[in-house]
């Protein structure tokens, strides 16, 4: 911050302390201010925020011992003075009328390479530092104050219905701690889950950090995601794909549902049951049926001589007909 402002700002009174605060006073005066006014807790009161802001400036000043020790200097400096400007009238003059005096140019005959200093450069040679005073870092927009906690990074195994479905899981940490975790519906696998504060705790009454969660989620053994879509791989005998049946399809955590299979229905063909897939707040998916046409492996005598008297009967079609000559160009 400008050291000009050192003068006109009371830190003490901004922390309501006393001068003669010792470090871990201050930090815990700090904190118990900090958490009161900080923006997360008052969201959309500009006053909390300039508050808060105006402690941070303060304890970022007081808690550095070399920045403290300046600050009481500065001030002690200012302390009682009366600025007048050149020529009298008992205006307030700059502070190129007090430190004129103090480097031998006087109230109104600063030379004119003192015209030409910067006022920080001044006083930090004036201390013992090269420059002008450091800026406070960090903190909330810039102005010092507590160290956010680090965030963690986890990664978690969850079954498809808990992915499809949501729920609250409980996980350990590596420091041994117990945290709830709600598994959000449609959570997909790989995608990572934002726990805000989960993270670690701040060194100094900061905000904690965030736990990134990564997850995966282990596969069905019938069903596989399509977006918000379930599909679902449903085996059909030749006579009911032929002459049409009404079959039952499994649904994920639910009852079966009934649905009818048309005559004459080939292998690969979607049957959709809407709304019975995966719930989100962005929306609801559907169940894809995929039918598959089973062939049986093994044949009576009787079914292979019924079997082959349809063969005699069946259209005269050659199934493939088409495909060659599309594969032809």
């Amino acid at each position: 911050m400008a050291s000009q402002d050192w003068f006109d700002k009371d830190f003490y009174k901004v922390l309501g302390v006393k001068k003669d605060v010792t470090p871990a006073e201050l930090k815990k005066t700090y904190r118990k201010l900090a958490r009161k006014y900080h923006p997360d807790s008052n969201a959309g009161d500009p006053k909390a925020e300039a508050k808060f802001k105006e402690l941070s400036e303060a304890y970022s000043v007081l808690n550095d011992p070399e920045q403290r020790k300046e600050y009481d200097a500065v001030r002690a400096m200012g302390s009682g003075a009366r600025f007048t400007a050149p020529g009298g009238g008992g205006q307030a003059g700059g502070f190129d009328d007090v430190f004129g005096g103090m480097f031998g140019g006087g109230a109104r005959g600063t030379s004119s390479s003192y015209q030409q200093a910067d006022f920080e450069d001044i006083l930090g040679g004036v201390f013992g530092r090269g420059g002008g005073f450091g800026q406070p870092s960090g903190g909330y927009r810039g102005f010092g104050g507590p160290t956010p906690g680090r965030d963690v990074t986890a990664s978690t195994t969850i079954d498809f219905l808990t992915a499809v479905k949501g729920d609250t899981i409980t996980l350990q940490t590596a420091e041994g701690r117990t945290i709830k975790v709600k598994i959000p519906a449609g959570v997909a696998d790989g995608q990572k889950i934002k726990l805000r504060g989960k993270g670690h705790q701040s060194p100094d009454g900061g905000p904690a950090g965030d736990l990134v969660l990564s997850v995966s989620v282990r596969k069905h053994p019938v069903f596989e995601r399509d977006g918000l879509n379930l599909r679902v791989n449903v085996p059909v005998t030749f006579v009911e794909a032929t002459l049409g049946a009404t079959i039952e399809v499994p649904t994920l955590g639910g009852e079966p549902v009934r649905l009818r299979v048309a005559p004459g229905t080939p292998s690969g063909r979607v049957l959709r049951v809407k709304g019975r897939g995966v719930a989100t707040s962005k929306g609801t998916g559907d169940l894809l049926a995929v039918v598959q046409v089973a062939v049986p492996s093994h044949l009576s005598a009787e079914a292979r001589e019924a079997l082959e008297r349809f063969h005699e009967v069946e259209p005269k079609e050659n199934p493939r007909e088409d495909l060659i000559v599309r594969a032809r160009g």
